[in-house]
């Protein structure tokens, strides 16, 4: 990493202050100027540099000291690695020209591609300072403990290599078992949806019954209103109709009545004498007047002339007269007693026929009414059986389907727990398959760990986990294909009863 932010300023860095020929390695040039050429590159080193990889060959040089080591690694002060780079370039400027070919050549060792943008020159690896220092020795020395470190670096980072594929694998594994967790809670969710839409549509289908209830009890009783004021109508029409056919019959018995006495006076006119019969006895009646009229004046000149001979015969004439009128009084008066009592008696017929006619007509409307009222009386007892038999009949029907009703509600309530069962053991045998098939990717992950030398074993137990996932996947195929089986059965039912139910409550709506 350090390497690729090296190559990373070493192309941000431009050219032109590279050092363009070897002058560097020149005697000639002094430690200032050598020091000066990069302190251009500071800011670059410091941010690049690790001083723990270049201080092992400026030790093996021979340029720092064990005491400068320290300084540079266990000061608490210099915290920052940056820090420390600076306060070795310090050490190392101390140390002047050696220093500075040391440093060049570490950089050319560790660092070749910033050596190469620094110096313009291509890394030779000579090792002068080395050589000369230490020798031979010396160098194969230093190469061998960077081998030795570059190899235990190898080795740990093999180590950290597989602690991560280990830590990748476990986390994989929690991986996959969240994501059989994230399955299940989905599966879980989903039903919780599936139950809460089931309690929505519930609770709506529950609103709409109640509103078709209210509105059925609304109806039912204006439809009773109105029955009730249409038999307070039909009751007051059949009331005006008795009082009619009384009133008509009352009619009828004063016709009857009034042709009677005209009956009768038209009788009496019939017995009444004629208008020439009553001239006639007026005639008569003038006559024996006038013949009275003229025995009186007879008898007047009979007295004047005959006064005393006839006197006599007059007296006895007379005593005679008054004899036969006396009894002529007395039979006129009992005439006219027994006129008199014969008119009573009429009059006396004549009411008690009338009463008698009163009385019949009474009796022809008293046995009319009592008719009539037997009439009705014997329609409104085959009416009330009539009405008792179509009430048995509906009572009859009515508990039929409510007993069809009742048993169709508990085959529907046994479908939905038999559906409900069925959807929880859908649900438990998919999280059942989401774990099976965990189980088996994680047993592949540990079977895919665990090297084996024996090829033909990891065969063996591929197709092992092979055949086992093909029988697991089969069984639940199986299960699914009878269960969709099942679900449909059980859907075609539950329209069955649904279509029953319309039918059920039709009829009972009817009823």
């Amino acid at each position: 990493m350090k390497t690729d932010a090296c190559n990373a300023i070493c192309r941000e860095e431009p050219s032109d202050q590279s050092f363009s020929s070897p002058t560097m390695w020149d005697v000639e040039d002094d430690d200032e100027e050598c020091w000066n050429k990069l302190e251009n590159y500071r800011v670059k080193l410091v941010s690049v540099i690790d001083p723990t990889r270049i201080t092992p060959y400026l030790r093996q040089c021979r340029i720092i000291s064990r005491d400068d080591e320290e300084q540079v690694f266990n000061d608490p002060n210099l915290v920052i690695r940056k820090r420390k780079v600076g306060v070795l370039m310090d050490i190392l400027y101390r140390t002047g020209k050696k220093g500075y070919v040391a440093f060049l050549e570490s950089l050319e060792l560790y660092y070749p591609l910033l050596y190469k943008k620094i110096t313009g020159n291509e890394p030779t690896r000579v090792f002068s300072m080395i050589i000369d220092t230490a020798g031979e020795s010396g160098l194969t020395q230093l190469l061998m403990n960077e081998i030795m470190k570059l190899q235990q670096i190898i080795e740990e980072e093999k180590n950290r290599s597989r602690e991560l594929k280990m830590w990748l694998s476990a986390k994989e594994d929690t991986i996959k078992q969240l994501q059989m967790k994230d399955g299940e809670l989905r599966m879980h969710q989903e039903r919780v949806h599936k139950m809460k839409e089931e309690q929505d549509n519930f609770n709506e289908e529950l609103k709409k019954l109640k509103d078709e209830n209210y509105d059925l009890a609304m109806r039912f009783a204006k439809q009773s209103e109105e029955k009730n004021i249409l038999l307070m109508r039909n009751r007051d029409l059949l009331l005006e109709i008795e009082q009619l056919k009384q009133n008509l019959m009352r009619a009828e018995d004063d016709c009857k009545v009034e042709r009677k006495h005209t009956l009768k006076l038209k009788h009496a006119i019939e017995l009444r004498p004629s208008q020439d019969a009553i001239y006639e006895m007026q005639r008569e009646n003038d006559l024996l007047k006038a013949q009275v009229q003229e025995l009186e004046n007879a008898l007047e000149f009979a007295k004047e002339g005959k006064a005393e001979k006839n006197k006599l015969y007059i007296q006895t004439l007379e005593n005679d007269r008054r004899q036969a009128l006396e009894e002529y009084q007395d039979l006129v008066n009992n005439v006219y007693v027994l006129r008199k009592e014969l008119r009573q008696a009429e009059d006396l017929q004549d009411k008690y026929m009338e009463e008698k006619e009163v009385f019949e007509l009474q009796c022809q409307t008293l046995k009319r009414d009592s008719k009539m009222y037997k009439e009705r009386i014997e329609v409104t007892l085959q009416q009330m059986e009539e009405i008792s038999v179509e009430r048995d009949q509906a009572i009859k029907t009515r508990e039929q389907f409510h007993l069809q009703y009742s048993k169709s509600l508990v085959e529907k309530d046994a479908y939905r727990k038999q559906l409900r069962e069925l959807g929880e053991r859908y649900d438990e045998l998919q999280i059942q398959l989401f774990r099976t098939q965990g189980q088996l990717q994680a047993t592949e992950t540990k079977l895919k760990r665990l090297e084996s030398p024996n090829q033909e074993d990891r065969s063996s137990n591929e197709e092992q986990v092979n055949k086992e996932r093909g029988r697991l996947k089969k069984s639940f195929e199986e299960h699914y294909r009878k269960f969709g089986k099942r679900a449909l059965r059980l859907k075609n039912g539950n329209q069955q009863e649904v279509d029953c139910d319309n039918t059920t409550e039709s009829d009972t709506d009817e009823t």
